[in-house]
């Protein structure tokens, strides 16, 4: 994917305008944390200062250039927030008089063993800050063009790239970029930077198609009778696994890629969702406030009557970090065993529709009297059947 994410920026330097590409360590020599700006003759190095970075990045656009900046690992963008909203309220707050077209593009997500500081997601809190296009490729040609639609775009536009599919290729021509070599090798042999001694490198760009992924637009999969998943970003690989795997149980799932956080494409989910009338929404970034939950809640407003079963969110668990060893990480990011399970779990449920949902029970607000030991103790001794 690091390869697609390089040419769509060459592409961009060479026939879409784009003025500036910064970033920690994004010039000469390293060309990247994950080698994305190898070769680019816009590229350049800022000093290491995300506000920075996110303030020249506005800066630039106001001033009727056209950047692509990077924060290096979204795990730092956190400090920027008050800039980004900023950037996506400016074109409100002038009455329409100033935009700002920028393009912050940052990995995101775990499945790195990068631990505390590399292994978070902002996909929620991206969708928190209104004005910003938001934009996550599960696979490299869209991730190629994503970034060629984000950087035609008249708005602030963020590309966020999952960490752990940086390195992976195509699985398929259907995931190839058109004009690229077939040979996975030959292509790094013409764009990526030799190891170790790089004076006098130049890469050999191939002619690659100006081919754009609206941005708004989801993606089916796989076509599925019995359940939809909604997903993005590295889980689209992990559900298609799952899927697999459950096919063998005669659960037919169907798969949605959203590509894109905002706009998203509400139409599909909802075709998808009133079908089957099952819906798992999954995604790496911690459950509470998660951005899945709105999708669930406006599945229950508006699709109430073609749901056979409460959705589910399969999501990263709520804790201040993941960690390093293997085990811990998997235990706290869904997984395709976590996956699987919130899937079947699903399609077992009984059908609401048919008069089989379990029976309502009446509660009592009862004082115990003990104490509690947790936040939510005292409001879950408190309250007892009757």
């Amino acid at each position: 994917m690091v390869q697609a994410v390089r040419l769509a920026l060459h592409v961009g330097e060479t026939k879409l305008g784009v003025t500036d590409i910064f970033g920690e360590d994004v010039g000469p020599p390293l060309g990247g944390v994950f080698t994305a700006t190898q070769g680019l003759r816009t590229a350049w190095n800022s000093p290491l200062d995300e506000r920075g970075i996110v303030g020249a990045a506005m800066g630039l656009a106001m001033a009727g250039q056209k950047p692509v900046a990077e924060i290096q690992f979204c795990d730092y963008a956190f400090n920027t927030i008050d800039l980004l909203k900023l950037a996506g309220n400016t074109l409100w707050s002038s009455n329409g008089d100033w935009n700002v077209p920028l393009v912050l593009m940052t990995p995101v997500g775990a499945g790195i063993h990068g631990s505390l500081y590399h292994s978070h997601s902002l996909d929620a809190q991206a969708t928190r800050i209104p004005g910003w296009k938001i934009v996550m490729p599960s696979n490299p040609r869209d991730a190629y063009g994503l970034m060629l639609s984000a950087i035609q775009d008249p708005n602030p536009v963020m590309v966020l790239i999952p960490k752990a599919l940086m390195r992976v290729k195509a699985a398929g021509p259907d995931e190839m970029i058109p004009g690229e070599p077939d040979d996975a090798r030959a292509l790094g042999k013409m764009i990526d930077a030799p190891i170790g001694q790089r004076e006098g490198w130049e890469p050999e760009w191939p002619e690659t198609a100006l081919e754009f992924v609206p941005i708004g637009a989801a993606k089916t999969v796989r076509r599925g009778e019995h359940v939809t998943v909604v997903t993005y970003g590295r889980m689209v690989g992990v559900a298609k696994r799952a899927a697999d795997v459950l096919s063998r149980e005669d659960i037919d799932v169907e798969l949605i890629d959203l590509r894109s956080l905002h706009p998203y494409d509400w139409p599909a989910i909802a075709e998808s969702v009133s079908r089957t009338g099952r819906a798992v929404f999954v995604n790496e970034d911690t459950e509470i406030t998660n951005f899945g939950e709105h999708l669930i809640r406006r599945c229950v407003e508006e699709l109430w009557d073609s749901l056979r079963a409460p959705p589910i969110l399969e999501a990263g668990k709520h804790l201040p970090g993941v960690g390093l060893a293997e085990p811990l990480e998997a235990a706290t990011i869904p997984g395709l065993g976590s996956v699987t399970d919130a899937i079947r779990r699903c399609v077992r449920q009984p059908d609401r529709r048919m008069g089989t949902s379990r029976p309502r029970r009446d509660f009592a607000f009862t004082w115990t009297g003990e104490a509690p030991v947790g936040p939510f103790d005292a409001y879950e001794r408190a309250f007892r059947h009757r």
